[in-house]
C-alpha cells in the first residue's frame, strides 16, 4: 500500500511540474522567434522575483489568488464548473463595502461583518447557478458566465452618486463610502511594505477546506457525486442537495476573495477595483490540481510571474510575455495531467495483468501437485 501511495504521490506531482517545465521551455522559444534572449529574461525575473519588496507583493498577491482557487476548487471536486467566481467575489466586496462604509462598530464587530456580508453575499449569487442547475437543468457554465454580466450591470448601477457612490474630494473618483479605521484589518509590519494579515484568513480557509473535503462525511458524499452521480444518489445521497451546497459553499468562500484587497489595501470599493481574478483562479485550481496545498503553489506561482514579468517591460521585452507563460502553463497543464492520467492507468492495468497472470500460475501449480 505504501508503494502505490508513492507512486500516485510521485504521479500527482509529476504533471504540473512537467507542465511547468514545458510551459517555460515553449516560452523559450516564443522569445527566441522574437529575437529575445531567453535565458536573460528568466534571469531577470528570478533576481526581480527573489527581492524582498517583490517577496511581499507575491505574498499578498497569492492571498487574493489563493482564495479564487479555492473557490473554483469546491465547484471541481463536485465536477461543478464554478465560472462565476469572478462576479460573486466583485458583488460580494461591493456590498462588503457599502455596509462597511455605512457603520461604524469596533472591529472586534466591523470586521467580522463586513467578512460575512461578503460571504453571504457571494454564497447568494452562487447558489442562483446552482438552483437553476437542479430545478430547470441549466449548466452551471451558462449560468454563471451570465451571472458575471448582471453582477457588473448591478455594481454599475449602484455604485453612482446619490445611490451608493460617493464622490472623492477632488471630485474625480466614484467609489462607496471609505471604510472607518475600525475596519482596517492587520497587517505584519515587514519592510519595505507590510505583508497583508488576511493571509492568515487563507490560510485557514485552506485547512477548513482540506478537513472538509478529507475528514468529513460531507466531504465524502461531495467527492462522491463528483465522480460518480447515479452511484452517489443509489447510495443515498441527496445529489440535488449537494449541487446546491456545494454551490453555496463556492460562493461563499468567492466572497473572500477581494477582502484582502478591501480590508488591507483600498478600503473602498470603486472603479479600479481588481477583476479577473475569478479567471485566474479557474487556472490556480487546475494547476493546483484541487489540492490546498497545490493551489497555494499556484498561487505564488502566479505572484511570482506577474511581478517577475512586470520587470521584463522596463527592459525592453514585450509586456504581453505574462500573458503567454501563464496561457502556455494552463494548456501544458491540462495535457500534461491527461498524459499522467493515461500513463497511471496504464500502470495499473499492467499491475493487475501481472498479479492475475501470477495468480492463474499459483492455482495451475496448486491443481498439478494435487494432482
Amino acid at each position: 500500500m505504501k508503494k502505490i501511495d508513492k507512486e500516485r504521490l510521485l504521479l500527482g506531482i509529476a504533471a504540473p511540474v512537467l507542465a511547468i517545465v514545458v510551459a517555460f521551455l515553449v516560452t523559450a522559444l516564443v522569445l527566441a522567434a522574437t529575437g529575445k534572449e531567453p535565458f536573460s529574461a528568466f534571469g531577470i525575473m528570478f533576481d526581480y522575483g527573489m527581492k524582498s519588496d517583490s517577496q511581499v507583493y507575491i505574498l499578498n498577491k497569492a492571498t487574493t489568488y489563493y482564495l479564487a482557487g479555492l473557490a473554483v476548487a469546491v465547484g471541481f471536486r463536485m465536477n461543478l464548473f464554478n465560472i462565476g467566481v469572478d462576479g460573486q467575489y466583485r458583488l460580494a466586496a461591493f456590498f462588503a463595502a457599502a455596509v462597511g462604509g455605512a457603520l461604524t462598530l469596533p472591529g472586534a464587530l466591523q470586521i467580522p461583518l463586513i467578512i460575512l456580508t461578503a460571504m453571504i453575499v457571494g454564497a447568494m449569487w452562487a447558489g442562483i447557478a446552482g438552483v437553476l442547475k437542479v430545478t430547470r437543468g441549466v449548466s452551471e457554465v451558462v449560468s454563471t458566465i451570465m451571472l458575471n454580466a448582471i453582477a457588473t450591470a448591478i455594481i454599475g448601477y449602484l455604485l453612482q452618486q446619490g445611490r451608493l457612490g460617493h464622490l472623492d474630494e477632488a471630485g474625480t473618483k466614484i467609489s462607496t463610502t471609505p471604510l472607518p479605521e475600525s475596519s482596517h484589518f492587520f497587517e505584519f509590519p515587514t519592510t519595505p511594505s507590510p505583508v497583508w494579515g488576511f493571509i492568515v484568513v487563507a490560510v485557514v480557509a485552506g485547512m477548513a477546506y482540506w478537513f472538509t473535503l478529507s475528514r468529513t462525511r460531507f466531504g465524502f458524499d461531495l467527492r462522491t457525486v463528483g465522480q460518480s452521480g447515479s452511484a452517489a444518489e443509489a447510495s443515498g445521497v441527496d445529489v440535488k442537495k449537494m449541487v446546491v451546497t456545494s454551490m453555496l459553499i463556492s460562493g461563499a468562500v468567492a466572497g473572500l476573495v477581494g477582502m484582502p484587497t478591501l480590508l488591507n489595501d483600498s478600503y473602498e470599493y470603486s472603479g479600479d477595483f481588481p477583476i479577473g481574478i475569478g479567471f485566474t483562479g479557474i487556472a490556480i485550481a487546475l494547476l493546483g490540481r484541487n489540492h490546498p496545498i497545490g493551489i497555494a503553489l499556484g498561487a505564488l506561482l502566479w505572484g511570482f510571474l506577474e511581478r517577475g514579468t512586470g520587470k521584463l517591460e522596463f527592459e525592453g521585452y514585450d509586456k504581453e510575455i505574462v500573458g503567454v507563460i501563464q496561457g502556455v502553463i494552463v494548456l501544458c497543464v491540462v495535457i500534461a495531467y491527461e498524459v499522467v492520467r493515461r500513463y497511471g492507468l496504464k500502470r495499473q492495468q499492467s499491475k493487475v495483468g501481472a498479479e492475475l497472470a501470477a495468480q492463474a500460475a499459483r492455482n495451475s501449480d496448486q491443481q498439478e501437485v494435487s494432482a
